[in-house]
């Protein structure tokens, strides 16, 4: 029965992405960008410059430090989608399709700065001595009752289970280091509930460790392989806006892709990989002590960045030069298999890289899952959480990654279409720096 309901999952993915989502976030991030003279490249350098000022401070009254919350929230964008969805849209669109994820990247980043500013401006203080924000906030100042709101948290409780990357994450360190799947899903779901109970501020803590250690070791690793192929990257960046124009011919175990299929698989993937649009950075950032909404908007600029620009490229090139990505092998290990044939014991740390970015972000969606689940029911919500994620944990534990994808997928396309609308309708109310 699940698995006729999956077969349907594809068609659903790719007509919500066609028809409803891509046009809309592009529609709405050139109106954003032009509205702003383009503020996410012309102010990059002020970006990156407040970021460095940020870390120089200490006092975080009434919520928790800036960058906490900036590493939280890039703790849930910089995981498995950057080295394993971002190969799963190269396999599928081929490699125009990191193409379009640079491009929805590039107007990705003033919706999410948006969608911040939103989130902060809105954002209600609560019994713990922090705030709530994000779009279950800002939605009320447009619907006169809670149904969209409702239904918006319950479409981000469904996206905060991250299904995609617990069956990933089983998968690759189970067959690597030979642990039993039963094993490895147990322990990886308690530690979760471990860290999400902390919080955002303990979640802020961990990313900050983790998120930054992975940054520097794969861009390392990624460059290495990219200095020995340096002549050979003129000819695989022509082949990128050659494939994003004019699509791609079946080559090995690639099966070929059309200018759609290219540019649906990298907007879809760019937004679930950088999680643009979809209410989640929202909520995060409203955690922060911040009293100007501009200023931790900003963060999130840099967030994208890095996930799209810094990770995700990396992960198609070296996927590319090495070629990889058209051998017919699953997305999963496409990445694995470039690194191995330049590094030893890639079979080792290559399922910790996994865990270790798999763990950052299920910890930081299952927060925001936790308090979806309490504004839809503040008494029942949380328990009905756990019993709802350790089922869908289970089942997709047994199912093709691809449908935990596509499943993952539906529910940020539903996201983004709420959000963005929301974003139109307060669109006075955004002020950019």
């Amino acid at each position: 029965m699940f698995i006729d309901i999956f077969s349907h999952l594809d068609a659903l993915e790719g007509f919500l992405w066609s028809y409803l989502a891509i046009p809309f976030i592009v529609i709405i991030g050139v109106y954003l960008s032009w509205k702003s003279r383009f503020s996410q490249v012309r102010k990059f350098p002020q970006v990156v410059s407040h970021f460095f000022s940020e870390a120089k401070t200490t006092d975080h009254q009434d919520g928790i430090h800036p960058l906490k919350a900036f590493f939280a929230s890039i703790g849930g964008c910089i995981g498995i989608a950057n080295i394993v969805a971002v190969c799963t849209a190269i396999q599928i669109g081929g490699p125009g399709a990191i193409f379009w994820m640079w491009v929805t990247a590039l107007i990705g980043m003033i919706v999410k700065y948006s969608e911040v500013y939103l989130g902060i401006s809105f954002r209600v203080p609560n019994k713990n001595g922090g705030y709530d924000g994000g779009p279950m906030q800002y939605l009320q100042k447009i619907f006169s009752t809670k149904t969209v709101p409702v239904i918006f948290a319950i479409f981000l409780a469904i996206y905060g289970t991250e299904v995609y990357m617990f069956d990933v994450m089983c998968h690759s360190i189970s067959e690597n280091w030979h642990i039993n799947h039963w094993v490895c899903a147990g322990i990886i779901f308690i530690l979760v509930l471990y860290a999400s109970r902390g919080g955002i501020e303990r979640i802020g803590k961990i990313s900050s460790i983790l998120i930054p250690g992975f940054i520097v070791i794969f861009s390392g690793m990624s460059l290495w392989i990219l200095g020995s192929h340096f002549t050979e990257l003129p000819s695989f960046f022509k082949l990128i806006f050659k494939s994003a124009f004019k699509g791609h011919a079946p080559l090995g175990g690639f099966a070929g892709s059309s200018i759609m299929l290219a540019i649906s698989q990298g907007a879809a993937r760019s937004c679930y990989s950088g999680d643009i649009g979809v209410g989640y950075a929202g909520i995060v950032h409203a955690e922060s002590a911040t009293k100007k909404p501009h200023k931790q908007a900003q963060l999130s600029i840099l967030g994208v960045f890095l996930d799209t620009f810094v990770i995700c490229t990396f992960s198609t090139l070296i996927v590319l030069v090495t070629g990889v990505w058209h051998l017919d092998i699953a997305p999963s290990l496409m990445v694995q298999k470039a690194l191995e044939m330049y590094f030893p014991y890639v079979w080792f740390f290559m399922p910790l890289f996994i865990f270790l970015l798999g763990f950052s972000t299920l910890m930081a969606f299952f927060c925001i899952g936790i308090k979806c689940a309490k504004f839809i029911s503040p008494k029942k919500g949380e328990k009905l959480y756990y019993i709802y994620s350790s089922s869908m944990f289970l089942i997709f534990s047994f199912v093709d990654q691809k449908y935990a994808l596509s499943l993952m997928s539906i529910a940020g396309a539903c996201l983004l279409s709420i959000n963005l609308y929301a974003m139109t309708r307060l669109r006075k109310h955004i002020r950019f720096f």
